[in-house]
Protein backbone atom coordinates (compact mmCIF):
# COMPACT_ATOMS: atom_id res chain seq x y z
CA UNK A 1 0.00 0.00 0.00
CA UNK A 2 1.56 3.32 -0.81
CA UNK A 3 1.37 6.54 1.30
CA UNK A 4 -1.76 7.98 -1.63
CA UNK A 5 -3.44 5.27 -0.77
CA UNK A 6 -3.83 5.90 2.47
CA UNK A 7 -4.34 9.90 2.06
CA UNK A 8 -6.99 11.22 3.25
CA UNK A 9 -9.20 12.42 0.45
CA UNK A 10 -10.04 16.49 0.83
CA UNK A 11 -12.62 18.61 -1.27
CA UNK A 12 -10.90 21.11 -3.56
CA UNK A 13 -12.53 23.91 -1.77
CA UNK A 14 -11.22 22.72 1.66
CA UNK A 15 -8.41 25.02 2.52
CA UNK A 16 -8.41 23.79 6.22
CA UNK A 17 -7.25 25.89 8.94
CA UNK A 18 -6.08 29.39 7.58
CA UNK A 19 -8.65 29.87 4.86
CA UNK A 20 -7.05 32.50 3.32
CA UNK A 21 -10.19 32.65 0.73
CA UNK A 22 -12.29 33.44 3.49
CA UNK A 23 -10.18 35.67 5.76
CA UNK A 24 -9.34 37.91 2.11
CA UNK A 25 -13.49 38.03 2.08
CA UNK A 26 -13.83 38.84 5.78
CA UNK A 27 -10.80 41.74 5.27
CA UNK A 28 -12.55 42.95 2.14
CA UNK A 29 -15.81 42.81 4.10
CA UNK A 30 -14.55 44.95 7.04
CA UNK A 31 -12.49 47.43 5.16
CA UNK A 32 -15.26 48.26 3.02
CA UNK A 33 -17.52 48.66 6.77
CA UNK A 34 -15.16 51.45 7.60
CA UNK A 35 -14.99 53.09 4.67
CA UNK A 36 -18.89 53.50 4.43
CA UNK A 37 -18.94 55.66 7.62
CA UNK A 38 -21.24 53.04 9.79
CA UNK A 39 -19.04 52.55 12.15
CA UNK A 40 -20.25 55.75 14.55
CA UNK A 41 -23.60 54.33 14.23
CA UNK A 42 -23.10 50.83 14.73
CA UNK A 43 -21.24 51.52 18.30
CA UNK A 44 -24.09 54.12 19.12
CA UNK A 45 -26.79 51.09 17.97
CA UNK A 46 -24.54 48.62 20.36
CA UNK A 47 -24.81 51.21 23.46
CA UNK A 48 -26.87 50.09 26.22
CA UNK A 49 -30.24 51.22 26.30
CA UNK A 50 -30.38 52.17 30.01
CA UNK A 51 -29.00 51.73 32.93
CA UNK A 52 -29.94 48.20 33.79
CA UNK A 53 -28.73 47.13 30.72
CA UNK A 54 -25.21 49.50 31.08
CA UNK A 55 -25.27 47.12 34.45
CA UNK A 56 -25.68 43.70 33.18
CA UNK A 57 -23.18 44.47 30.11
CA UNK A 58 -20.55 45.63 32.93
CA UNK A 59 -20.94 42.55 34.99
CA UNK A 60 -20.37 39.80 32.10
CA UNK A 61 -17.36 41.91 31.35
CA UNK A 62 -15.87 41.43 35.12
CA UNK A 63 -16.92 37.94 34.63
CA UNK A 64 -14.88 37.57 31.58
CA UNK A 65 -12.12 39.43 32.67
CA UNK A 66 -11.53 37.50 36.12
CA UNK A 67 -11.04 34.19 33.82
CA UNK A 68 -9.14 36.15 31.12
CA UNK A 69 -5.04 35.03 31.32
CA UNK A 70 -4.56 39.02 29.70
CA UNK A 71 -3.75 40.85 26.92
CA UNK A 72 -1.46 39.30 24.47
CA UNK A 73 1.62 41.40 24.88
CA UNK A 74 3.15 40.85 21.53
CA UNK A 75 -0.16 43.28 20.48
CA UNK A 76 1.43 46.50 20.28
CA UNK A 77 -0.76 48.99 21.91
CA UNK A 78 -3.11 46.51 23.33
CA UNK A 79 -4.08 47.75 27.34
CA UNK A 80 -6.53 45.45 29.09
CA UNK A 81 -10.25 46.35 30.35
CA UNK A 82 -8.35 46.79 33.60
CA UNK A 83 -5.88 49.22 32.11
CA UNK A 84 -8.43 51.17 30.78
CA UNK A 85 -10.57 51.75 33.52
CA UNK A 86 -7.82 52.64 35.75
Amino acid sequence: MTTQDTAPTVAPDNQGEGNTEAARRYNEDQKRFVKSGGVRQAAEDAAPRDAAEAEELQRAEEEGLARAKGEDPTVPGAASARERRA
